[in-house]
């Protein structure tokens, strides 16, 4: 579907359309250097946890591509992504949610505890752990918590002048899973 270009939001959606697109080309070098550990294909539906949320303007990107899907079908039975359907695929694949295109990577973020102390984590899908320890990874081979999402926070702002509400997967459907 073509987006509205009367609506008021278009430029926060060709926003987060271009940063789709930078964290599709990170993350498609990442997906190259752990090719071998990575266990990710289309089938694997370990991450498509049930209860997702976004932020507005992702479920106004979804609402704006799929308006037919969310009118007239289900979302799939809970205890799953909502989005999912009967054969384990996402129906959205090409305009997923930010939280969707990073899954099943090394991921690293900084924490501070209360003593001040700096700790960089790291975590990465159980079914991906085969190989060289995370631990040991050149921190240029994880994705990076953190300034990705500041900037998917930052088009939020410019919706709800700070509340960051998020929406569940599961209630951008009209009609609802029996």
């Amino acid at each position: 579907m073509q987006p509205d270009h009367t609506h008021p939001w278009l430029k926060l959606l060709l926003d987060l359309r271009q940063l789709y697109q930078e964290i599709d080309q990170i993350t498609h070098t990442l997906t190259q250097i752990h090719g071998e550990r990575l266990h990710c294909r289309p089938g694997c539906v370990s991450c498509c946890v049930d209860l997702l949320t976004v932020f507005e303007i992702e479920a106004l990107n979804i609402r704006q591509n799929h308006p037919a899907l969310l009118k007239n079908d289900r979302p799939r039975a809970p205890g799953a992504c909502a989005l999912l359907d009967e054969q384990d695929h996402c129906r959205i694949y090409a305009d997923r949610p930010y939280v969707c295109r990073t899954q099943g990577l090394p991921l690293r973020w900084i924490e501070e505890p209360e003593n001040g102390r700096i700790v960089e984590m790291r975590d990465i899908c159980p079914l991906n752990e085969s190989g060289p320890p995370i631990e040991e990874l050149d921190p240029a081979a994880c994705w990076t918590i953190g300034p990705f999402e500041e900037k998917l926070a930052n088009l939020q702002l410019q919706i709800d002048q700070g509340q960051l509400k998020r929406i569940a997967l599961r209630d951008l459907f009209t009609i609802q899973a029996p």
